[in-house]
């Protein structure tokens, strides 16, 4: 597989953002809660593979009263093989879609071979690997929900030069269980979404596989950022 064209963000702003978050001021100038602060802190401490390229990016206003948001690239070199975006919510009040106060948002996107993207059980296969990249860490998560679409496209005229393209695109959201003083695991969280990235890059795991992830064959070669 290889990065679908363009990331989530050219990083404009991002060390802007990364300031507001330490500002931490919620709606209308209000204190962020310290279990907020916490879910932000603890996803700087996360280590991850460095292959892995992430960054602060500005968080969306509208779907919670408070979010961070962050974007990541798999990088091998110079070559791009994945990315996207993963953005932390959290409602103080609690959320009766979320069953909690936090929820975790992503889009992760790649390029593929079109004879990956017939795969009838792709969409299966793709949903696998965020379970089981969760699972493999040992997180306790509820109320998993989101989509995964393969789409193709075919340039004509002025672009028919250009080879037919296929993407995958996972869009997820789940609740982190929370743990002491109300504050998942975010760390956590960050480094099995990474490893679901990696996956999805075509990249071998980091460690033992979890028996409930599948692996798919033929990955295409990545392309030049």
């Amino acid at each position: 597989m290889a990065a679908a064209q363009g990331r989530p963000s050219d990083g404009g702003g991002a060390q802007d953002d990364a300031k507001d978050t330490d500002r931490m001021e919620g709606p209308g100038g209000i204190a962020v809660p310290q279990a907020f602060r916490s879910a932000v802190d603890a996803l700087r401490t996360a280590r991850l593979r460095p292959q892995v390229e992430v960054e602060p990016t500005p968080a969306p206003q509208r779907l919670a009263p408070f979010a961070h948001a962050l974007e990541a690239v798999v990088a091998d070199g110079e070559q791009e093989l994945a990315d996207g975006r993963l953005v932390l919510l959290h409602d103080p009040a609690g959320h009766d879609a979320w069953h909690g106060t936090f929820r975790l948002v992503t889009l992760v996107r790649a390029e593929l071979e079109a004879e990956m993207a017939a795969d009838p059980l792709l969409p299966e296969v793709c949903w696998s690997w965020l379970t089981g990249a969760l699972q493999a860490r040992g997180l306790t998560y509820g109320e998993p929900s989101g989509t995964v679409t393969r789409a193709s496209s075919h340039y004509f005229g002025g672009l028919s030069e250009r080879p037919a393209a296929s993407q995958i695109e996972i869009r997820a959201s789940w609740t982190p269980r929370e743990g002491m003083g109300g504050v998942p695991d975010t760390a956590a969280h960050l480094a099995a979404w990474c490893d679901l990235l990696a996956q999805v890059g075509g990249l071998p795991p980091a460690g033992p596989g979890d028996a409930s992830v599948v692996t798919l064959p033929q990955r295409r070669g990545p392309q030049s950022r």
